[in-house]
């Protein structure tokens, strides 16, 4: 049983990063009104000397809110005690789908 345990450094790790997910899943995308987790925008999270990068994509290139988003997403990560700043790496590959949207998010936005 004991082998089967995360080292504490890992569970510390993914404690973190729930906690990082659960803050980012107050973002709510305003045109589309569902958290950017459950829309599938999140790709990586990864927390380096107090700095966190969110790598993530934006359903549309060019979308008109992607500023807005960014100040939400710095706001909810920089609540967290151990975040002093947050770096935002935009990505388009691989290309956002609803296939990356949760059943949640489907079932809340009516795509089947």
């Amino acid at each position: 049983m004991e082998g089967s345990r995360l080292p504490l450094s890992e569970n510390s790790a993914t404690a973190l990063q729930d906690r990082m997910l659960d803050a980012l899943s107050s973002v709510i995308d305003p045109e589309l009104g569902c958290d950017v987790v459950n829309l599938g925008l999140i790709y990586g999270l990864s927390l380096t000397a107090n700095i966190a990068t969110v790598t993530m994509t934006l359903t549309t290139m060019g979308c008109p809110i992607s500023d807005v988003l960014e100040q939400m997403i710095d706001n909810a990560l920089t609540e967290l005690p151990e975040v002093a700043a947050v770096n935002i790496d935009l990505v388009w590959e691989p290309a956002w789908g609803v296939d990356k949207m949760s059943r949640y998010a489907r079932i809340a936005l009516g795509v089947h």
